[in-house]
């Protein structure tokens, strides 16, 4: 059982940064694939980014890049979102997702995780 508490998201300018952070529970955080989605109103889930176990292998949705970073800190249980740049299109509520790591794991698709938070709003005024 892994559970998921989603932190660091609000309001900010166009042009602004916000990190948000994923903190896990558990004793075997770095066995898990961690992914960042998010869900716009009346949009489907989305893929962000998503990174392996240790963190060596990292994905970030194309259309991001640049932009959006991520990161964990296993000795924290922690996986974090660095976003800067924001623009209004980005406002949306962010989840993170947890699923034990498997060679065959496709980290983009929502339903491969297991494992989700509550998310939280993110919302870029122009």
């Amino acid at each position: 059982q892994v559970q998921l508490v989603e932190s660091g998201g609000g309001l900010v300018q166009t042009g602004g940064s916000l990190r948000l952070s994923c903190q896990a529970s558990g004793r075997t955080f770095s066995s898990y694939a961690m992914g960042w989605f998010r869900q716009a109103p009346g949009k489907e889930r989305e893929f962000v980014a998503a990174l392996s176990g240790t963190g060596s292998r990292l994905y970030h949705a194309d259309s991001l890049k640049g932009r959006f970073l991520v990161s964990r800190d296993n000795a924290k249980n922690t996986v974090y979102l660095q976003m800067n740049s924001l623009k209004p299109e980005d406002t949306a509520v962010y989840y993170c997702a947890a699923e034990i790591e498997q060679p065959r794991l496709r980290v983009g698709i929502p339903s491969e995780y297991l494992y989700w938070g509550q998310g939280t709003q993110v919302t870029v005024s122009s």
